[in-house]
């Protein structure tokens, strides 16, 4: 998904001593015989807003947010850091060398028309450790950000199902393996780390060293169920739409995070602005 961004500051930080005891470390260790890393998972179900196209002022009873990897954390128990690691934004492609980025047999680079994102290449280990390269650096980006004492403890490595849009060029084998790059070198930094979308590979969490889930869509498409079967209640939701949202209300409102935001999840003081939850839907 395609954001602008931009900074905002918020008011002076109270809470730090109730942020460290609002969440529960959780000690991954997806590799036998690999010493396991303490990360900080998401408080399950608990309210939640998506803030990826610009930060501003938490709802009342907010405890956790999603911001862009170039915003600061909000004020809240539980900040996620937005990366987009397997596509690219449209005002980077030119930070990218050629050769990274996925081209069809015309030479022509491989687009997500919806989100005008170019793709990236992960189709080889050479490819792929290169990419990971750059975009481990923004992930220890998000480790270092701190504003008024509040951190990002996870981080959301966006589009983990572009084999899908590859044509054909990588598959879940390829997306499998760029995802262990990502989230290995996100537990070294003391990182938890959300699959995002990719239901049908929910299964490889093993393979992929994933957390836990965040899903866009997944009422829509009623592919909830597919996430919760592995992760069980550590999956958060973003709905774009009221079915969506009542959909996933009805399955999973007792047990998730749930949240309808605009399809661009613009901020509060934008036309078209939209965050409701399930104590909105009738």
């Amino acid at each position: 998904m395609s954001v602008s961004r931009f900074r905002s500051r918020w008011w002076p930080a109270v809470l730090v001593a109730a942020v460290a005891a609002a969440v529960a470390p959780f000690a991954v260790d997806f590799t036998a015989g690999a010493a396991p890393t303490a990360v900080t998972l998401p408080p399950a179900g608990a309210p939640f807003d998506y803030q990826i196209n610009g930060g501003y002022t938490p709802a009342d009873g907010v405890r956790v947010v999603t911001r862009d990897r170039e915003d600061v954390p909000a004020e809240v128990p539980y900040n996620i850091c937005y990366v987009n690691a397997y596509q690219i934004q449209p005002e980077e492609i030119g930070e990218w060398d050629e050769d990274l980025l996925l081209q069809d047999a015309d030479g022509e680079v491989i687009i997500d028309e919806e989100w005008d994102e170019a793709l990236l290449d992960i189709s080889t280990e050479e490819k792929r450790k290169a990419i990971a390269e750059k975009v481990n650096g923004w992930i220890d980006g998000c480790a270092d950000t701190e504003e008024n004492g509040f951190r990002f403890q996870a981080v959301e490595p966006d589009n983990f199902d572009s084999h899908l849009r590859s044509g054909g060029q990588f598959g879940e084998e390829e997306a499998i393996a760029f995802a262990r790059l990502i989230t290995d070198h996100a537990h070294e930094a003391g990182l938890a780390v959300g699959q995002k979308n990719g239901a049908e590979l929910s299964a490889e969490r093993d393979r992929t060293g994933f957390d836990f889930a965040i899903a866009e869509q997944c009422g829509q498409y009623t592919e909830c169920g597919e996430y919760t079967e592995v992760y069980g209640d550590n999956v958060i939701v973003i709905e774009y739409s009221a079915d969506g949202l009542e959909s996933a209300c009805d399955g999973f409102g007792d047990r998730l995070s749930i949240v309808q935001r605009d399809k661009f999840v613009v901020t509060d003081t934008t036309d078209g602005y939209v965050r409701k939850t399930c104590t909105d839907v009738t």
